[in-house]
């Protein structure tokens, strides 16, 4: 099998199969494509990817899209490491966490990132003009954008929205470990939802939110202190992939909030 991916080193969406390619000791070629230079808006790659961002993986010159959709598919196509449950009630319990996964903390960490990185670094100094310019040549998200702005950001109301988001999954992580025994989010056995949070959660401490589950939630912060000591950890995390890391001007002493 020939696997190529694209993908952007600071995307949590590619994170997270980089993650699962790494669980899986799969090798693949990479193209990694830049936000800045709109690499994931060109003709050739709509063609990959008609919604225009990252990750795509190409198997055998047949593109598969969206991120959860793409590790799914790679623990089908490689099932002798298999990431999902061998139970009925076990894969229905995954089902359930990954349609979460994608409602709540998903959109909710776009949010911080925005306010805190993306929008000074790409937006602020741009022209109003050529901010809606660019707004519309984008296939999706363009009312997340719009309520964004280019100059001030989301409004307090709406950030603290998402970090009561956020807050909630570090709850409910908590939780599941505590329901199923852990050590992982449904028990005994690592799984897809393991993966797919952690780029999320990741995220998060980088931007200085980890007070939002280390100070109270000792089962949240032991997954994630087991998370991060997995090979696959440092493999999807290489140099510069944190947002700190490439762009430490946004950025204060790095003392959590």
């Amino acid at each position: 099998m020939t696997l190529e991916l694209y993908h952007s080193g600071h995307s949590t969406c590619s994170q997270k199969v980089r993650i699962c390619l790494a669980e899986k000791g799969i090798d693949w070629v990479s193209h990694e494509l830049h936000f800045a230079t709109g690499d994931h808006l060109t003709p050739d790659y709509l063609k990959l990817n008609p919604n225009g961002v990252v990750p795509t993986l190409v198997h055998d010159g047949e593109p598969v899209i969206e991120s959860s959709v793409i590790v799914e598919y790679l623990d089908e196509i490689y099932p002798d490491r298999s990431l999902t449950p061998r139970t009925a009630l076990g894969r229905a319990r995954l089902r359930a966490w990954m349609r979460y996964m994608e409602e709540v903390p998903t959109p909710a960490v776009r949010v911080p990132s925005f306010n805190q990185v993306f929008r000074p670094l790409r937006y602020e100094n741009m022209s109003e003009e050529d901010f809606q310019a660019r707004v519309e040549t984008l296939p999706l998200r363009k009312a997340f954008y719009r309520r964004m702005g280019r100059i001030e950001g989301f409004g307090e109301a709406e950030l603290d929205n998402a970090l009561g988001q956020i807050r909630q999954t570090a709850e409910r992580i908590n939780q599941a470990i505590l329901d199923h025994g852990g050590p992982w989010v449904l028990g005994a056995d690592y799984s897809l939802i393991d993966v797919t949070l952690t780029p999320l959660i990741q995220r998060m401490a980088d931007l200085g939110y980890a007070k939002l589950w280390q100070d109270d939630l000792p089962e949240m912060t032991g997954w994630f202190a087991r998370i991060r000591a997995r090979p696959s950890f440092d493999i999807a995390f290489y140099p510069g992939t944190n947002v700190s890391e490439k762009y430490p001007q946004f950025f204060d002493s790095g003392e959590s909030k």
